[in-house]
């Protein structure tokens, strides 16, 4: 089967071929005519088999076979809106608009955050077709009043599955809201869940289902491999398989900004050219990196999992995970970088005792095991003992991570404890067992919450006590009338001038009256505590 036959038109096929394409992918071939029947779709297909195509080709298409409005303004308004997960891959995506919408009229634009939102709104003014853009930039937009989205006739959310895990679902709700009831919804994922059907149901209308390989499965041409290694010899075997295989293009994912940062670092230090991407990069910075990195000028590059969501790179032939992914999905994805349009590919995993309990929960999504070998020199120590992984897994590294709630997750011993700990120590309450960080953090907001003095209150706790402690609190102790007030603390005597920062503005006077706290003062009592916020006014 050919593009000819699936209905697009002489211009789009001549772009296509020029790009050197000739043949569709499957699910380009089920896709295609599904969206130019003008009904909603949901599909499913594994990373790199030509979903941006599928989507695109089709679009162009139609928009081309239709008449555009015209604002009241009489600008041009947006017929097309594309959702995507990261900033990397929105810009991929934009730039299949224009490749394969070469010899058509269809203006197209991206937007996405981590630069100036200015040119973005200059060229929303001028109008566009297509605007490709992430949840996040775009609500932005929305609210600065730079984009109409009433005049949309076709929304896609790509890469659903990770705009879900970023937290993006109440952003996509809110999007919605801005947009027609009538229009035409296409649906993308590398993955299903439970939780994309969820969303499909409320968004999509009768829509087709096309899921042209089975859930969660990786692409059969991708060699897979593990080798077990002690956690602290990861840096250095690395290093030795770069080596001596002279490996020069090589994706390596982390699991945080920190740890992608020193590897790349370390790489550097050994001889070999690398650089990290992350969120806390400049989009300056990471469009360089991608750059260098996909020219062949930068041999490693090291990458968490959402700011490789994007990375579209012809006949990548190495991928490595350095660390194994907490998410099992997450390692579809990961080694789904290779192997892409057909092309070979390998997938190395640098597994240490650790992570045995990450690996089995991928081998157990895939469906398969994966061959282990132990390189020589490299042996693990047999004696080696688990440790917990305690990492913020923010789902929001990248583009969404400002708008969701990141998370603390353990893999390991003691993450029961820690979890239950923190919880019952967060509400003011004994912890139950909670011990290490879960306690110190359920113990400090304990103290903020249960056990804090309250305005016009005298601390319960003796001194050198924690108030967020099960039974430390102590009988308040009536200050006696010759003792200084604490340096904490603000008095003044009746009819004096309050003075923050002096613990006693009038000095000790004899005949003085007495200072005492509110609680538990004498009715006649002339003095009393005032407390000051930041700024010098009573609270």
């Amino acid at each position: 089967m050919s593009f000819e036959t699936l209905g697009l038109s002489a211009d789009l096929v001549r772009a296509v071929a020029e790009h050197g394409y000739t043949t569709p992918t499957p699910i380009q071939t089920q896709a295609i005519p599904a969206v130019l029947a003008g009904g909603d779709l949901m599909a499913g297909a594994q990373t790199g088999t030509g979903k941006t195509a599928g989507f695109v080709l089709p679009i162009l298409q139609l928009l081309a076979s239709r008449p555009g409005a015209v604002t009241s303004s009489g600008r041009k308004p947006v017929r097309v809106l594309i959702l995507a997960p990261t900033r990397e891959l929105a810009a991929q995506i934009e730039e299949s608009v224009r490749v394969y919408g070469k010899y058509s009229k269809c203006s197209s634009t991206v937007v996405f955050g981590g630069v100036s939102i200015n040119p973005q709104m200059i060229l929303l003014k001028r109008g566009i077709d297509i605007l490709v853009a992430t949840p996040g930039r775009l609500l932005d937009l929305q609210q600065q009043r730079a984009v109409d989205l009433s005049h949309i006739e076709i929304l896609v959310l790509d890469e659903a599955d990770r705009m879900l895990d970023m937290g993006f679902i109440r952003d996509i709700k809110r999007i919605l809201a801005f947009l027609p009831k009538r229009r035409q919804n296409l649906l993308f994922s590398a993955t299903f869940s439970a939780e994309i059907k969820a969303l499909a149901d409320g968004l999509l209308n009768a829509p087709a289902m096309i899921e042209v390989a089975r859930r969660n499965s990786t692409v059969e041409i991708i060699s897979q491999k593990v080798h077990p290694v002690d956690r602290d010899r990861k840096r250095e075997l690395l290093a030795y398989l770069i080596k001596k295989n002279q490996w020069h293009q090589v994706l390596v994912f982390m699991r945080t900004k920190h740890g992608a940062n020193r590897l790349a670092e370390q790489l550097n230090k050994d001889g070999i050219t690398a650089l990290a991407i992350h969120g806390n990069k400049s989009q300056g910075a990471r469009t360089r990196a991608l750059a260098e990195f996909k020219s062949g000028s930068l041999q490693v590059l090291c990458a968490t999992d959402i700011a490789a969501r994007g990375i579209d790179i012809d006949q990548l032939p190495h991928v490595v995970n350095y660390e194994l992914p907490n998410v099992p999905e997450d390692y579809v994805h990961r080694i789904g970088r290779t192997g892409r349009a057909g092309a070979s590919g390998e997938a190395i995993s640098l597994v240490c005792v650790d992570e045995h309990v990450f690996l089995a929960d991928i081998e157990r999504l895939i469906k398969r095991e994966i061959e282990q070998e132990v390189i020589e020199g490299f042996t693990p120590d047999p004696h080696a003992k688990a440790e917990p992984i305690l990492q913020r897994q923010g789902r929001g590294q990248g583009q969404g991570q400002g708008r969701g709630q990141p998370r603390q997750q353990t893999r390991g011993g003691g993450q029961g404890q820690q979890r239950s700990g923190a919880a019952a120590a967060g509400r003011g309450k004994p912890g139950g067992g909670g011990h290490g960080q879960g306690q110190k953090q359920g113990q400090a907001q304990g103290q903020r919450q249960g056990q804090g003095a309250g305005p016009g209150q005298r601390s319960a706790a003796k001194p050198g006590q924690s108030q967020g402690r099960p039974n430390a609190a102590a009988p308040a102790r009536p200050r006696h009338p010759g003792e200084a007030p604490a340096k904490s603390q603000h008095w003044r005597d009746s009819g004096s001038k309050a003075q923050p920062g002096r613990a006693n503005p009038q000095g000790a006077r004899p005949g003085a009256p007495a200072a005492a706290p509110r609680s538990g003062a004498p009715a006649g009592g002339a003095a009393r505590k005032i407390v000051y916020r930041a700024g010098g006014r009573p609270r």
